[in-house]
This record gives structure tokens, sequence and C-alpha cells, in this order.
């Protein structure tokens, strides 16, 4: 479903959620995929968009390194255009009601549904240790969207299934209860499905071949210059649909400017290293005045933690109506 039959069909209504792990900086496939798209939704309906730290649990953070990451992934979101004025922004442990719709939801969720998540199992594969928390993951996912009857999920491919098994348990919770939550819609841009990795594999925390967002520009100059190439000469003609760094260069550039660049590549002449130069320089073009921005953030840390608990107010206000909805349905009220 694209943006514009989504908002035909919710209207004014339509209401966003997402939400982002405090797992350390932010790298360009979380940006792309999850904090762009949501970011330009809040002018387009009712979004929430929360930081994630209980989901981050599940990997038993120390504790000042979490609260350090929190209130640095708050800034990170400030920076790149979120406005507290147009969303709802918040920490999702701000809103005590969300395990409780956690556990009840888990009561309804087959045990099957959750082994099916394939999620688990590449984390486990990682080296990520298994626990409960890990496995369970899935349900307080649902909760995150259940909870403010969220009719769009911005999520990057690797987490469509989740959206699903949100809206199976809505179903299931609906059948026997009586309609209570909408059927949420994950949104997925194509263009930004999977972002290309330093290593040519999708970028991932777990696999170590992330670009952050912001940090040290000339570390991060050194991340673009390793991006992996095949070993064509820079004579040769070179396909641009199977290259990394014009992958991520698209994520940037205008038409015009991605047609200028893959015409040079199969024109043969350039080199890997020009190519990544200018990419960094799409980079510095597009992130420097955000690191400016969210310099400021950062030494107004008492700022930051305002802006999390307003949102957090505004948060509850619905997640208590839905509770309320909610636990008079299943008999406890």
């Amino acid at each position: 479903m694209n943006d514009r039959s989504q908002k035909q069909i919710y209207g004014k209504n339509m209401r966003i959620l997402s939400g982002i792990q405090p797992t350390g900086a932010p790298h360009l496939g979380n940006y792309f995929a999850m904090m762009k798209p949501a970011i330009e939704l809040q002018n387009q309906g009712e979004a929430f968009l929360f930081i994630a730290d209980y989901h981050t649990l599940t990997t038993t953070p120390n504790h000042n390194t979490l609260r350090k990451q929190i209130t640095e992934l708050a800034a990170d979101f400030l920076a790149c255009g979120l406005n507290p004025e147009k969303a709802i922004f918040f920490r999702q442990s701000d809103v005590p009601e969300l395990t409780e719709l956690t556990w009840i939801l888990s009561c309804i969720t087959p045990v099957g549904l959750l082994e099916r998540c394939h999620s688990y199992k590449d984390k486990v594969a990682n080296g990520i240790a298994p626990n409960c928390g890990l496995f369970f993951y899935p349900v307080l996912m649902s909760a995150d969207i259940l909870m403010y009857k969220s009719n769009i999920v911005p999520v990057g491919k690797d987490q469509k299934q989740h959206v699903e098994v949100a809206r199976d348990i809505a179903i299931k919770f609906n059948n026997i209860y009586g309609e209570t939550f909408p059927l949420p819609e994950p949104q997925i841009k194509e263009n930004v499905a999977t972002i290309s990795g330093t290593d040519g594999r999708k970028m991932s925390k777990s696999y170590g071949n992330t670009i952050p967002l912001f940090g040290n520009e000339n570390q991060i100059k050194k991340l673009f210059m390793k991006i992996v190439t095949d070993s064509k000469t820079p004579e040769e003609s070179k396909d641009p649909d199977s290259c990394s760094i014009f992958a991520l260069y698209k994520l940037f550039a205008n038409e015009r400017q991605i047609e200028e660049m893959a015409a040079r590549y199969r024109a043969g002449g350039l080199m890997y290293g020009t190519a990544k130069q200018e990419l960094f320089e799409m980079y510095k073009v597009h992130f420097t005045p955000l690191r400016e921005k969210r310099e400021e953030l950062v030494a107004d840390p008492q700022y930051i933690e305002s802006i999390l608990r307003n949102g957090a107010e505004k948060a509850a206000i619905t997640a208590k109506k839905t509770m309320e909805e909610v636990k008079e349905k299943v008999g406890l009220r």
C-alpha cells in the first residue's frame, strides 16, 4: 500500500507508529529504512514514535550505557527532523500500560506463531544469547503497535513478519472479544527495503558493516572507503546495479544524478575510489547540518528528557483508554 492510498483510506485520522532500539549509534540503514520515513509521516497523520528501551533489554545492556544511548538516540531523531509538536515522541518504558497489554496478548498468542519468527533464529545464529525476552519479542512489539491502534507501521524488510504477527494477534483478539484493534499495515519503501553495508550484506550492527549517521568525520570517511567492490579495473565497464557504492549513492542523489552516475559506471573509466569519495561528499552535504543541530541537543540533556516525558504523558492518554477497553472486554473490569 503506498502513501497516497493509505491517506485515502485513513485520512487525517491515520495513526502511524514506529520505534527503534537504543542499541548504539543509528546507521544509514536505520535512517533510510525507518527514521526518515517515520519522520516524514508526522505530517500525514497522528504519529507515535518511540525509543524501544524494553526491547533492548533482550541483550542485557549495561545500565549506564543504556541511559546514555537513550538520550543520544532521542537527539538523533530530533536532529533528523522529528518535531515533538507534530509527533508523540516518547520512551517505551514510560508507559507502564504496555506491559499489561503484552501479558494479556501473550495469553492468546500461539507458541507456534512465535516459533515461526525468523528474527529470533537469526539473532541466536549470530551469537546473541537466547532468552525468553528475545523469543517473546514479537508479542511486545505487537503490544506496541496495538496499544495505539496503529494503522501504518514503517519498518525495514526484516521487521515485516513482526507486523504480520501483530495482525494475527489482533485478529484473534477481535474474534474472541469483539472488534477492538484495527489491523496494522507495514510500510516498506521498496527502494530502502534492504540497505547495503560496507561488506555488501544488509547493513546491520550484528554484521559490523554499518556506517553511522554521526560521529568523527574522518572515521566515517574510512568506512565509506572500505566498501567492498569487485576486482574490475578503472577502464572496464561496471554494473551499477550490483555495486554497493551505487546502491548507497542512490539514497542521497536526485534522479538526474543517479542517471549520470549510472552512465559513468557503464562507460568505463570510473575508479571505485572516486565513486566512494563522491558518495562520501553526498553524505556530508546531507548530514553536516544535522550533526551541528545534534551537538546543540546533546549539550542540553534536560531539554531532551522533557520532550520524552511530555511525549509519554500524551501517549499514556491513548494507552489508558485502550487498556480500559481491553480489560473490560476480557473480564478484568
